[in-house]
């Protein structure tokens, strides 16, 4: 398994690859993290891992601080599945520009618990966006 913290090592390290099947999580990792890492391997030549606590899409500071983290427990158990690649990198290195650029919805994520999580949409959409881009 290699650990990658940065964008560019990331597209050096798969490129070639012809397929790249992609988890992204915020790390505290559970049964249907294992099943979508288990299908990847399965239909994919590389999977790759994202662990990353996406501070954008809290807008109570408290769920932040209050949100489970166990990297060397995640680590751990990736290595054991067999993940070929975990990206963990930093809010610098996913938000070079501070969150100045974003991708927002305000129609379906009302109807879910957009209303009472302002901002939450917003920070998951741009996140796994940039996530996407960076892994392709």
């Amino acid at each position: 398994m290699i650990h990658i913290t940065s964008s560019l090592e990331l597209k050096k390290a798969l490129r070639g690859h012809s397929s790249v099947g992609f988890v992204p999580t915020m790390g505290a990792l559970h049964q249907g993290h294992f099943a979508l890492i288990e299908e990847s391997q399965k239909t994919n030549q590389t999977t790759v891992v994202s662990i990353f606590l996406n501070a954008t899409q809290f807008n109570n500071p408290s769920d932040l601080e209050n949100y489970p983290t166990s990297l060397e427990q995640d680590l751990t158990a990736l290595k054991e599945l067999g993940v070929d690649v975990v990206f963990t990198p930093n809010f610098a290195e996913i938000y070079p520009d501070q969150f100045r650029y974003s991708v927002d919805e305000n129609q379906l994520s009302q109807k879910l618990c957009g209303s009472d999580r302002p901002g939450h949409f917003k920070g998951v959409l741009t996140v796994v966006m940039k996530l996407f881009n960076i892994v392709k």
